[in-house]
């Protein structure tokens, strides 16, 4: 697994998985870094899909959300997996729901 500033790898590839490790908030969160690594990642890797495990994340910093919109916009799938309510209720109230879908998988 490889660890960025902002994010872990959990798997790379077609199909890249990213995670927060045992984070439980994004405060200290880094958006500039944390797009260079994802679009780094995305080229690297020739990703055409991007899931995003938010297991433990109560909510995530808006410019995280933009971030994915930029994401999607370059034709990748994006889907989170475990989101809190909170975070789910965000993206209903945004429509964004509709480009990610949400997945709950066992931890």
């Amino acid at each position: 697994m490889q660890t960025l500033a902002q994010f872990e790898v959990y798997e790379p590839g077609p199909l890249t998985v990213i995670g927060f490790g045992t984070r439980d908030t994004l405060d200290q969160f880094d958006l500039a870094a944390c797009r260079n690594d994802v679009f780094d990642l995305i080229r690297d890797h020739r990703c055409q899909m991007l899931a995003i495990d938010l297991t433990g994340i109560r909510i995530i910093p808006s410019g995280l959300l933009g971030l994915l919109v930029s994401v999607h916009q370059q034709e990748i799938s994006v889907c989170l997996f475990n989101p809190s309510e909170d975070l789910r209720e965000v993206l209903q109230i945004t429509k964004l729901d509709r480009l990610f879908p949400c997945y709950r998988v066992a931890a």
